[in-house]
């Protein structure tokens, strides 16, 4: 064998393995994705006190029931549009909502006012897979879980809070 050849042999089996490689690694992680907005099929958020959950949405009924400036419990029926459904989900995706744990509650005991701080229970639906997720507003975890919460719980009541105006309209 020639010096080039030595040469040619060693690169191509260095690129090889490293392409053979990463296509089994990635197609078993793109296999495995089971949050995919094809696949998806519903999406509900409850949100109140411990007691008392009367916000809530389901977006296969269509059903929206929110508290509004007077504490009157409005119920009305919202649908979604494909554009405002495609944003539920990238939040959540953006968000890391699929790595969230399934509950992040305060088991503070003692706060007298445990029962008047917001609670929050999200539920994602796919054809494979489903994600559902109870956040306590007082939750005691790490920083960046609970801004990630946050931000996500903003970004829902945000569309749902537009949607609702668009269809008032």
């Amino acid at each position: 064998m020639t010096n080039q050849s030595k040469k040619t042999f060693l690169l191509s089996t260095i690129i090889g393995s490293f392409v053979i490689y990463s296509v089994i690694y990635y197609v078993h992680v793109f296999k495995l994705a089971p949050y995919n907005f094809k696949e998806f099929k519903s999406f509900t958020i409850k949100y109140g006190t411990m007691d008392k959950m009367l916000n809530s949405y389901n977006s296969v009924t269509g059903e929206y029931n929110y508290l509004n400036n007077k504490d009157s419990l409005i119920k009305t029926h919202l649908n979604l549009t494909h554009a405002e459904l495609d944003s539920l989900h990238k939040a959540a995706a953006d968000f890391g909502f699929w790595d969230f744990p399934d509950v992040e509650l305060n088991t503070d005991t003692t706060n007298p006012n445990r029962d008047k701080v917001p609670r929050y229970d999200i539920q994602y639906a796919y054809k494979r897979k489903s994600k559902h997720v109870q956040f306590d507003a007082s939750f005691k975890g790490p920083d960046k879980l609970v801004d990630a919460n946050r931000g996500l719980i903003t970004k829902i009541r945000n569309i749902l809070s537009a949607a609702n105006e668009r269809q008032k309209k």
